[in-house]
């Protein structure tokens, strides 16, 4: 059985560009198995910390009895800038009932994710992300990839592309308690 692995950070950011269902067809073809997008459901978020653009550090661990919402994005991808301001929307509402966005950009370039962060004036933390960052979490090939994560540090949801919106908050609604 023939395996496509990814070697280095330029393969990695090809991969992001030609988006996860590209790679589940060259991987089939390769004879591999096919990724489930539902991997991480009902299972502990992957632990991480790491400094966000304005120098706090976010701690995963440290958001056990928050409900987080953890979206994978990057300045190049549409749908990622698309869905952002909502994203501060659901921080500056749902906030004080323990409710907290985070934002990783998979950018190479930290200077062009701080520009798109002013632009959209994102209230919430966002940090860097790698390679060793997206494994963790399923490997977050196509963008965006957003995660819902309960009080209890298990995973909720995942929603991978383009995302209806109104459904994505309904599900964070309920995590929060709301209706």
């Amino acid at each position: 059985m023939k395996v496509i692995r990814l070697v280095n950070r330029d393969s990695y950011r090809l991969a992001q560009c030609l988006g996860a269902g590209v790679l589940t067809a060259m991987s089939l073809a390769a004879g591999a198995q096919p990724a489930r997008l539902d991997s991480l459901l009902g299972k502990p978020a992957p632990p991480f910390a790491r400094r966000d653009l304005s120098g706090r550090t976010i701690d995963l661990g440290k958001l056990r009895g928050k409900v987080v919402l953890l979206n994978f994005w990057a300045t190049w991808c549409g749908p990622c800038e698309a869905e952002m301001p909502a994203f501060a929307a659901w921080q500056r509402e749902y906030g004080s009932q323990r409710f907290q966005t985070i934002g990783i950009s998979m950018d190479d370039d930290e200077a062009t994710a701080r520009r798109l962060v002013e632009k959209l004036k994102l209230d919430y933390p966002v940090a860097m992300g790698d390679a060793r960052l997206g494994k963790q979490y399923g490997g977050v090939l196509g963008l965006p990839m957003t995660f819902l994560i309960g009080r209890d540090g298990k995973v909720l949801a995942q929603f991978q592309g383009e995302t209806d919106l109104k459904a994505m908050e309904a599900r964070v609604k309920s995590a929060v308690g709301g209706k």
